[in-house]
C-alpha cells in the first residue's frame, strides 16, 4: 500500500463514483478501479458495495475512510513542512557561543539572519569554548564558536578572527607606564581568569608554566566584564583579547601588549565532520561565513 492507493480510495468515496473520481484526478477510470481493487486485495476486505452504477462504502470502507483521511492529511502536512525546511521558511539551529564572542561579534549577524529567515529559531547556549566543542561533537549543538586549533578529524571549521591577547591592569599599576610586557614579568601578579571550561584559561596557564611559573589565580569568572571590573577595583590583572580591550574605558583601565610569548585569540565556527546538517544549519554556516570578518585559513564548506 502506498499513499496513492489511499488518495484514490478517498476520491472515489467522496464522489461515490469511479468515473467522477477519475475525472477529478485526471486519470483513466480503469487505472483508479485497478488501484482500489489492489487495495482491497492487499487488506483483504471489500471497501465498496457495488449495486449497478451506484457504489457505497462498506463497514470496512467507513473504517478505512476515517483513518485514510488522517493519514493523507498527515502526509500532505509532512510535504508542506519539508518544503518549508528546504526553502528555509522554518527550522531550528542550536548554536554555542562563548560569552566574549557572542557580545563582540554576533548581535548584528544574528539580527540580520533573523530578519532574513524569521521562521528559523536560533537557540543560543552561552558557555566556554571547551563545552561548545564537546556539545558539537556529541550532537547537542549544531554548530558553535571555539578557540582554534580544534580536532580536524572531528570538525569542519572556518576562522573569523585571529588577534593577540593583551594584559589589562589598573591605571595606578606600575605596568600602566609600559606599552608591552613579557609573560615572565607577570609571575608575581594576581591573575583574574576565565573558568576552566574556557579554552583560554588553559592556554594562559600552560604558557605561564612553560616560561617558568604557575600563576596565582585570585578569581575565575565566565564574564569578561566582571573580570575587567575586578581589575578596576585593583584586585588583580586579567588577560583579554584586543577586541574586548578596545571597549574598555582608558580612564579606568590600561592594556598593554603581551610579548615573549604572545598568546593569540584565534576563533572559528565549527560543525561536525561527515554529519547530517539541516538546511537551516547549512544556511547559518554560509551566512555567518559571509558576514563575519573571517580570516583566510584551512576552512571547509558545508556544501
Amino acid at each position: 500500500m502506498d499513499i496513492r492507493h489511499l488518495q484514490y480510495f478517498l476520491e472515489v468515496a467522496r464522489h461515490s463514483s469511479f468515473t467522477k473520481a477519475a475525472e477529478s484526478l485526471y486519470i483513466t477510470q480503469p487505472t483508479i478501479s485497478k488501484m482500489v481493487r489492489n487495495l482491497e486485495e492487499e487488506i483483504g476486505v471489500e471497501l465498496f458495495e457495488r449495486v449497478g452504477k451506484r457504489i457505497t462504502l462498506t463497514d470496512a470502507g467507513w473504517v478505512l475512510f476515517s483513518q485514510a483521511e488522517v493519514m493523507v492529511k498527515s502526509f500532505e502536512n509532512m510535504k508542506i513542512r519539508l518544503a518549508d525546511l528546504m526553502e528555509l521558511k522554518r527550522g531550528k539551529i542550536r548554536i554555542g557561543l562563548p560569552p566574549m564572542v557572542g557580545a563582540s561579534f554576533f548581535p548584528k549577524v544574528i539580527g540580520k539572519f533573523c530578519e532574513q529567515y524569521p521562521g528559523i529559531e536560533l537557540e543560543l547556549l552561552e558557555v566556554g569554548s571547551k563545552k561548545v566543542e564537546a556539545d558539537v561533537a556529541s550532537g547537542m549543538l549544531d554548530s558553535g564558536v571555539v578557540l582554534l586549533p580544534t580536532d580536524e578529524a572531528l570538525f569542519e571549521s572556518y576562522s573569523f578572527v585571529n588577534e593577540q591577547i593583551r594584559v589589562v591592569v589598573h591605571p595606578t599599576h606600575p605596568l600602566a607606564e609600559q606599552q608591552e610586557v613579557s609573560l615572565i614579568e607577570l609571575a608575581q601578579e594576581r591573575f583574574l581568569l576565565f573558568h576552566e571550561d574556557f579554552s583560554l584559561h588553559n592556554r594562559i596557564i600552560d604558557e605561564c608554566v612553560r616560561v617558568g611559573f604557575h600563576p596565582a589565580v585570585m578569581y575565575k569568572s565566565s564574564q569578561w566584564d566582571f573580570l575587567s571590573e575586578m581589575v578596576a577595583a585593583n584586585v588583580g590583572i586579567t588577560l583579554l583579547p584586543q577586541t574586548i580591550c578596545r571597549e574598555l574605558d582608558p580612564r579606568r583601565f590600561h592594556s598593554l601588549a603581551l610579548v615573549n610569548p604572545t598568546i593569540r585569540w584565534h576563533l572559528g565556527m565549527i560543525w561536525r565532520k561527515n554529519a547530517y546538517l539541516s538546511y537551516a544549519t547549512r544556511e547559518w554556516i554560509r551566512f555567518t561565513k559571509e558576514s563575519l570578518p573571517h580570516m583566510k585559513s584551512k576552512a571547509s564548506s558545508s556544501e
